[in-house]
């Protein structure tokens, strides 16, 4: 019996998680990688110094153009792909850049998804096909300033005079807001929480861009100002009342994240690896003492047990879905397992870990947003221990 040689190890996969990968799924990984490549990682360091995105309504149309705008959606020009090739590309936006994938996750994930489960045949007909070519870029309005993990709080409200919806308000930290086609907007209407589609050249509708952000700085973030928006009976959308539409919307977006935050991981990774191996000290490589060495294994481990679990629910999730509290353990675990290993990718770059000629630092600060947006790490730990013990810690 002949002895079968063992491939040669991947200092990026110990674990050897790509034999796990089908051929369709490497291929969707591969295309992201070289759009991101050849688009974005030329020019991702100096926007992000600069605080902007200049190219954003070029770079949705190209990213529409490798169909990644809505790419887990069915039909209205949508690419249908599974939920395992949602999260590799968007693992792979993010290591370029949180700001990039948000864009994506954004547009797919909450404006798309919002529309696409939720909304009338002729919302979807007017919206997606031009969402998903990256023609029409869109926005979600939930977060308030005065109410993020409250939702039910909001004071953003939706009446009815005669057959139109007349809204008043404000929504805060909201991606893509400034360069949006069209806003999904969740108000408190007499019978409950209500989204409603809102073309952005509305009358009384603007949204003035956030500027002076230490994080997600290339990335476009807005507030969205409704003051008597008056839109017809046919904006709402028809098929949901209550928290649970928005929610259902933020499970999709995190479900992103949990990939997202590995390839920002990796990228830190793949960053202090590469410089311990060329940096000397003391007469001999950073990676030949045991205390790198200790660090460069730590992170190693928890990038695998991430990616693990991630491309386990990734799996689950195209085979029977998931539950609310299996994508907080995702994205909990996983966006803080990046973050440790930003944070120590940074120290073993010492200096220079400072520096926007590396990843890093741009990486870890960027995971402290991405820590803290759809759903706070507090909110999701309260989510496990709820599924844990039947009690809710929140009311």
């Amino acid at each position: 019996m002949s002895k079968r040689t063992a491939p040669k190890s991947d200092p990026l996969d110990l674990a050897g998680i790509d034999d796990l990968l089908s051929p369709e799924e490497k291929a969707v990984r591969q295309a992201v990688r070289r759009l991101c490549d050849a688009s974005v990682e030329p020019y991702i360091a100096g926007w992000y110094e600069s605080g902007e995105l200049p190219t954003v309504r070029e770079l949705a149309k190209e990213l529409g153009s490798l169909g990644l705008l809505g790419m887990h959606l069915e039909g209205y020009g949508c690419a249908g792909t599974s939920a395992v090739e949602y999260g590799l590309a968007c693992l792979e936006l993010e290591a370029t850049d949180s700001g990039l994938r948000s864009l994506v996750s954004v547009q797919g994930s909450l404006a798309m998804y919002a529309i696409h489960r939720f909304g009338s045949e002729e919302q979807k007909r007017e919206w997606l096909p031009r969402m998903a070519a990256g023609e029409a870029i869109g926005c979600f309005g939930l977060t308030e300033p005065d109410h993020g993990s409250d939702p039910g709080g909001m004071r953003t409200r939706a009446r009815r005079e005669g057959s139109d919806w007349v809204l008043d308000g404000r929504k805060m930290w909201i991606t893509n807001g400034s360069v949006a086609s069209v806003a999904v907007v969740w108000a408190q209407a007499e019978e409950g929480v209500r989204g409603f589609v809102v073309p952005t050249d509305t009358p009384g509708f603007s949204a003035p861009p956030i500027k002076h952000k230490g994080s997600l700085r290339a990335s476009v973030t807005s507030e969205l100002l409704l003051d008597g928006v008056r839109l017809p009976a046919d904006a709402v959308l028809p098929e949901v009342t209550g928290l649970r539409g928005p929610l259902s919307c933020l499970n999709e977006a995190r479900y992103g994240i949990l990939w997202g935050a590995l390839g920002a991981a990796r990228s830190c990774f793949r960053t202090a690896l590469s410089y311990a191996k060329e940096r000397e000290q003391f007469g001999k490589p950073l990676a030949g003492f045991q205390l790198t060495q200790a660090k460069l294994a730590s992170m190693a481990v928890e990038l695998t047990n991430g990616t693990l679990l991630a491309l386990h629910l990734g799996r689950r999730k195209d085979a029977v879905g998931l539950r609310p509290e299996q994508v907080s353990l995702g994205k909990l675990n996983n966006v803080d397992k990046a973050l440790d290993i930003a944070r120590t990718s940074r120290t073993i770059l010492g200096a220079n870990g400072i520096s926007l000629e590396f990843p890093v630092m741009r990486h870890m600060a960027n995971l402290e947003s991405v820590l803290t947006y759809e759903g706070t790490a507090e909110m999701h730990t309260l989510m496990i221990g709820q599924a844990l013990t039947g009690e809710s810690a929140l009311r």
